[in-house]
């Protein structure tokens, strides 16, 4: 296989009517992010056929993405993506985008079949090689739907105003979540901030002890039920939270589907929460954030919107990027938060106050 050349342009008006592949397979966070650019090339071309591959674990989310015309799931070993390589190449695609911007995936999209390919200039794993259009990045301190958009705009696909979220709700989504509610003895249509102490990486997780103070001065001031959230594998977090906390919590961990996770999260108030996927589809679905941030940058993916508060403490080593802390004191840059201000500014949310930093 020859390197494709880094000039490579191609005419983008042929693709009005293609048969276009997005590959953006994880993470949770970075499949909302890239929402806005299906959202945008099915509004310039909506004669357009999209499909997007994506792990198996999170296509029900995908499924529900507005502009979508197929979902093509993928499970997580290399036999995977080569038996669906072979598949995909039947597709006979016309363009294949690379969001994900590693090895596998720009291999997938050569793979396809798709003769024009692109992806950013500055992929790593050696991807770029596989496309024939490079999207040039100018800075990396820049939100990830405003960077993933740039590939959008070299296709000569302008956004017009704010980025585009959106999810259709099915009507069996509304079913389940009312089911889930009633069971759990939580009204949905009143006042109720939703919690999510869980992370994926043990540096983005604010003490349990602080969030349990959290929720007792949120609940004993009235400000609305308490719901802690989460997938299945969080449970235990909420254990341990139940185990600190002075107040009663509703424990939603596990019991409302990934697919059912927009429209649910539509009805909260709030959303408290570490740097995660479902900061991202809280953001997505216009429900205010309080995120705790530590070693990750809430420029670059912060929840997304005007309407949120990041706190974070200022240390010199902040953003590392980090699963493991070398910093002394230990998480300096998260347990610097305290309780006090995260209740204050869940406080001016719900009074309808700014929350922007």
């Amino acid at each position: 296989m020859h390197a494709a050349p880094a000039d490579d342009q191609f005419a983008v008006s042929r693709f009005s009517r293609a048969r276009i592949l997005l590959i953006k397979p994880s993470s949770l966070g970075d499949i909302v992010h890239a929402m806005p650019v299906a959202s945008a090339i099915k509004t310039a071309w909506p004669e357009a056929h999209l499909t997007w591959v994506v792990k198996r674990r999170w296509s029900d989310l995908v499924e529900r993405i507005e502009g979508v015309d197929r979902v093509w799931p993928v499970d997580e070993t290399v036999r995977s993506w080569i038996e669906q390589a072979r598949r995909l190449r039947a597709e006979r695609f016309d363009l294949a985008i690379d969001l994900q911007g590693l090895f596998r995936s720009g291999a997938l999209a050569w793979f396809s079949g798709a003769p024009a390919r692109i992806g950013f200039a500055n992929a790593r794993e050696g991807s770029p090689w596989f496309y024939t259009m490079r999207v040039p990045v100018s800075t990396s301190e820049m939100h990830a739907v405003d960077r993933y958009l740039l590939v959008a705009q070299s296709l000569d696909i302008r956004s017009s105003g704010t980025p585009r979220f959106s999810f259709t709700v099915f009507d069996r989504d509304m079913e389940i979540i009312r089911d889930v509610c009633v069971r759990e003895g939580l009204s949905i249509d009143r006042p109720w901030i939703a919690v999510n102490v869980s992370a994926r990486w043990p540096t983005k997780r604010w003490s349990l002890d602080s969030f349990a103070e959290v929720v007792d001065r949120l609940q004993g001031e009235g400000l609305g039920q308490v719901v802690v959230i989460g997938g299945a594998g969080d449970r235990s977090d909420a254990e341990q939270l139940r185990a600190v906390a002075g107040s009663p919590f509703i424990d939603f961990t596990g019991k409302i589907p990934l697919g059912c996770l927009p429209a649910f999260l539509s009805k909260a108030a709030l959303l408290i929460t570490n740097d995660s996927g479902p900061m991202h589809i809280a953001a997505a679905v216009g429900c205010r954030v309080i995120a705790l941030f530590g070693p990750t940058s809430e420029i670059r993916t912060g929840p997304y919107g005007q309407s949120h508060h990041v706190l974070t403490k200022s240390v010199p080593c902040r953003p590392c990027f980090s699963r493991v802390c070398r910093h002394e004191p230990e998480l300096e840059c998260l347990r610097r938060t305290e309780p006090g201000e995260v209740v204050e500014a869940a406080r001016r949310a719900i009074d309808g106050s700014s929350v922007s930093p």
